[in-house]
């Protein structure tokens, strides 16, 4: 019988209070003690520990302090569920940039399955901002060299039944992201040689950006984000403009935040301020002798 003097308590806050309970123990700290160090209220930390109190980020801030851990490692993060991971993410911490992505290929070569460097680079994968060309010259290298031709988006929606829109808002966008590595998970699987045109959000799930990494040369097409929304609005879709004032704003701060992750392509091919037929040929040029080394792309 349910005690109804008992708060009921929710799900994620009685994890929480599991975690900060278990580190605090791991600190090996009385929970007097760590409300005196890190100033906060014994009882409202009591609470949090029971489950039953409401914890602001401010509170929890003040907890990893005097804890010595990171927030993630507080809410349960996977990253900071055992041993092994912290030690990992200890040896990885502070790292520069090159030798995180040597760290990355090394992991991917002991854990994924192997694929050569001959076999990756027998298909192309366009990645960048929508507006950027992948579409468009994607199919005008296919052509080129007589290969199969993959838009990304298409793929999902035939793995889903139903539209990207629609996938959105039936499903979410935790949805969209098993599709999208699905879909991409079974080109790869199907196609040993292609041109594949990738969704401009596809660098933003860590999954389906590493498969891409290990089984496609990637190319971005770089373009300001002016040309982007022009080339947008050229194709007659007016969406970005409609009840939005500050679109160019909120492109710049999408191209921005994921810039690093798109320079993370085998080659950058900037298409700002070149008409489409250009940006093919120097793109094909440029990709001359990196990629298709099998002897039908080679003809």
């Amino acid at each position: 019988m349910t005690d109804l003097s008992e708060p009921i308590k929710d799900p994620f806050l009685a994890q929480l209070g599991e975690h900060v309970k278990a580190l605090r123990a791991r600190r090996g700290m009385t929970r007097k003690a760590l409300a005196r160090l890190a100033e906060v209220s014994e009882r409202h930390l009591a609470n949090v520990e029971s489950g039953v109190g409401n914890a602001s980020v401010g509170f929890l801030r003040q907890l990893a302090q005097v804890l010595n851990c990171s927030l993630a490692e507080m809410i349960g993060d996977e990253t900071a569920s055992s041993p092994e991971w912290l030690m990992i993410r200890e040896i990885l911490r502070g790292r520069p940039e090159t030798e995180l992505a040597q760290a990355r290929a090394a992991l991917s070569e002991l854990f994924d399955t192997p694929t050569s460097e001959a076999a990756r680079r027998q298909r192309i994968a366009l990645i960048g901002l929508r507006g950027a060309g992948k579409s468009s010259i994607g199919r005008m290298l296919a052509d080129l060299w007589m290969l199969p031709f993959v838009e990304l988006n298409r793929e999902i929606e035939t793995l889903a039944g139903c539209s990207i829109p629609e996938i959105h808002s039936l499903y979410g966008a935790t949805a969209y992201r098993r599709y999208e590595f699905r879909a991409l998970e079974e080109v790869i699987r199907r196609l040993p040689t292609a041109v594949i045109a990738t969704p401009g959000g596809i660098v933003s799930d860590p999954a389906s950006f590493n498969l891409l990494l290990s089984h496609c040369y990637t190319v971005w097409l770089k373009a300001s984000p002016e040309e982007h929304m022009a080339r947008v609005l050229a194709q007659g879709d007016k969406r970005p403009m409609l009840g939005n004032r500050e679109a160019m704003d909120d492109l710049k701060n999408i191209l921005a935040s994921r810039e690093e992750f798109y320079s993370k392509a085998d080659l950058v091919f900037d298409t700002s301020d070149m008409a489409q037929e250009a940006a093919f040929l120097g793109l094909s040029e440029r990709l001359r002798g990196k990629v298709l080394t099998s002897s039908r792309a080679a003809a």
